[in-house]
């Protein structure tokens, strides 16, 4: 099997915004094992651990979305070293030049890579500002034909609103792309949802914090929600 795993930035660091390298071990563990098991990983990161100006409210969008751009650059790098320390081989790719700090993406080189055993990194969103990284993994996963889309986030699942504001809040074990995009719940962004949809990429949501959560999602005992397409 194929996936795409989705690492919030923010999941990587510790209370003073570094990065937590026992968390990070973790996930390089947890992967190794799924490895191991046959199936190919590729990993997206997202940014929202480094500061892009967005919030000062006096940068242009698009210069905030670049900053955000490179800082998934660094996290990807930085998580690419901690996975090749647990023995992981890896590959960075950018859709954009970074150097020879990355490779320019190829969606032949990224699934050779994938099927040689390695984790490929897909760094640097898509690549264009008002573009998320969630549309960069949606994008990514129907791209190199992955058999779906595991979200690890810092929630259980998906509910039928915010359950830190509403109490009555009810968590789905499933629900479908059209009932999400319908209730507007923001499991991901409304253009990677839809492009979910139109491609048929189903997604698993789960809390990364959960003891071997990233294994139980591809196994029998996930605790999360199902996304499904139809």
């Amino acid at each position: 099997m194929r996936i795409l795993l989705k690492l919030s930035g923010e999941a990587l660091a510790d209370e003073n915004r570094h990065y937590d390298d026992a968390v990070i071990g973790g996930i390089a563990s947890q992967v190794k094992r799924i490895l191991a098991d046959g199936n190919e990983v590729g990993v997206v990161i997202g940014g929202g651990n480094y500061w892009r100006g967005r919030s000062s409210g006096n940068m242009d969008r698009t210069k905030a979305d670049q900053i955000g751009m490179l800082a998934t650059v660094m996290n990807c790098i930085y998580v690419s070293e901690a996975f090749r320390a647990a023995g992981i081989g890896t590959r960075i790719f950018t859709p954009f030049a970074c150097s020879t700090f990355t490779e320019l993406f190829s969606k032949d080189a990224a699934v050779a890579a994938m099927k040689n055993g390695q984790v490929v990194f897909f760094a640097g969103g898509t690549g264009h500002p008002y573009f998320s990284t969630d549309t960069g993994v949606v994008l990514r996963a129907v791209e190199v034909e992955a058999d779906g889309i595991y979200l690890a986030k810092s929630i259980d699942g998906v509910y039928s609103a915010d359950p830190a504001k509403d109490p009555s809040a009810v968590k789905y074990d499933s629900i479908s792309i059209d009932d999400v995009i319908a209730k507007n719940l923001q499991v991901v962004d409304m253009t990677a949802s839809i492009l979910a949809r139109d491609n048929k990429m189903p997604m698993w949501v789960f809390d990364l914090t959960e003891e071997d959560s990233i294994v139980k999602a591809l196994g029998g005992s996930f605790s999360g929600t199902r996304i499904t397409v139809g």
